[in-house]
């Protein structure tokens, strides 16, 4: 089984559009726990243009009431982020490697270039009893990185995966599913954990997931989308399905 983290910046976002409480990010978080779900995601940003740092911690306390579902905090680690870990800490948090401006993350970290910044931050990470996760490429050469830096877990960057998949390439799809399970499998191997998030959809989480390495996705984007579409309770008991039969 996979556990499935939903990411809710993109009701956030459509909630500031309009500079009111419509939607209740809050009513949405209950709902979507409510239905099952084992893990809600955030990613505040400098310009909190979608997740503030006040919708954190109305989270974070809403989700005292609910001990089985893990709170995951996304961001760079800069000093008012890990300010905010350090007064939420939350089940895991996330680190990547965005500027301060970024769209949307695009890449994973590159570890060895980092290796200092990353060393002290997944230190204090443990010290405060928060699991640490990197968000990571498709590459198994960079798990020995991670390794030494100290991370309990990566984060597979799965844009590549999921544009691949849409083009409908058997072999392609095959060399890129193998790259992912690769790395997947060197991460498990020596000892860390694997998650999986971005541009991940109905369409192709499953194949994804066959192998049973992945042990947490998080969606967000396009799970916002399908609701609009199919209802969101539709979509929410769909994707559990699928994480729940993952072998």
């Amino acid at each position: 089984m996979t556990l499935l983290s939903v990411n809710v910046n993109k009701i956030a976002l459509l909630r500031n559009s309009r500079g009111t409480n419509y939607p209740d990010l809050l009513y949405f978080v209950q709902k979507i726990i409510g239905r099952g779900v084992q893990g809600i995601t955030v990613h505040p940003r400098p310009d909190e243009r979608h997740i503030t740092r006040q919708d954190a911690r109305d989270i974070a306390e809403l989700l005292k009431g609910h001990p089985g579902v893990e709170f995951n905090i996304e961001g760079y680690p800069t000093d008012g982020f890990m300010a905010l870990i350090d007064d939420l800490r939350p089940a895991q948090c996330t680190l990547v490697p965005d500027e301060p401006g970024q769209l949307t993350s695009d890449h994973g970290w590159d570890v060895t270039g980092n290796r200092k910044l990353l060393s002290e931050v997944l230190t204090q990470l443990r010290s405060w009893q928060v699991r640490s996760s990197l968000f990571l490429d498709p590459l198994p050469a960079l798990v020995s990185d991670v390794k030494a830096a100290g991370a309990d877990r990566i984060e597979l960057y799965t844009e590549h995966y999921a544009r691949v998949h849409a083009q409908g390439a058997k072999q392609r799809m095959a060399d890129t599913l193998q790259q992912y399970h690769d790395t997947a499998r060197a991460a498990r191997e020596a000892g860390i954990g694997v998650n999986a998030g971005h541009d991940l959809n109905l369409h192709n989480l499953a194949g994804l997931l066959e192998g049973g390495l992945i042990q947490e996705v998080s969606i967000g984007h396009a799970l916002i989308v399908e609701s609009l579409e199919q209802g969101m309770d539709t979509v929410l008991d769909r994707y559990l399905a699928i994480t729940r039969h993952a072998r």
